[in-house]
């Protein structure tokens, strides 16, 4: 993985790391573009806390900040980040899975000769 990708993949993790901000994006993902006002109406979270997680979300590219009219700022996810995240997690699944299926095989062989010893 390139180190663009895994810096990506960072800001991504210490995003989703807060229960707020997934929060922020699971609204945001199931009922579309919101302003912060919209959604402190949504969640238990203050107006302040919201434009701080925010913030923070579009920092790591998760959210695109759309102005509107009357210069209230719609926020829309934004998914590309999290696809940097989710190959940077498939590589590291696949250099495990070798390692793991082997520790299975040995273990597997272990049992089966502990199981013949008389």
């Amino acid at each position: 993985m390139r180190p663009d990708s895994e810096a990506i993949a960072e800001q991504v993790f210490v995003a989703l790391a807060d229960p707020s901000r997934r929060a922020i994006l699971a609204a945001l993902a199931a009922e579309g573009p919101s302003t912060a006002t919209d959604l402190a109406a949504r969640l238990p979270i203050s107006r302040q806390a919201i434009t701080k997680h925010l913030t923070l979300l579009s920092e790591a590219g998760l959210v695109i900040a759309e102005p509107g009219e009357r210069r209230r700022v719609r926020y829309r996810v934004h998914s590309a980040p999290m696809q940097v995240a989710q190959q940077f997690l498939a590589a590291l699944a696949r250099d495990w899975d070798g390692p793991l299926g082997a520790l299975r095989d040995h273990l597997d062989r272990a049992a089966t000769a502990e199981e013949e010893r008389p």
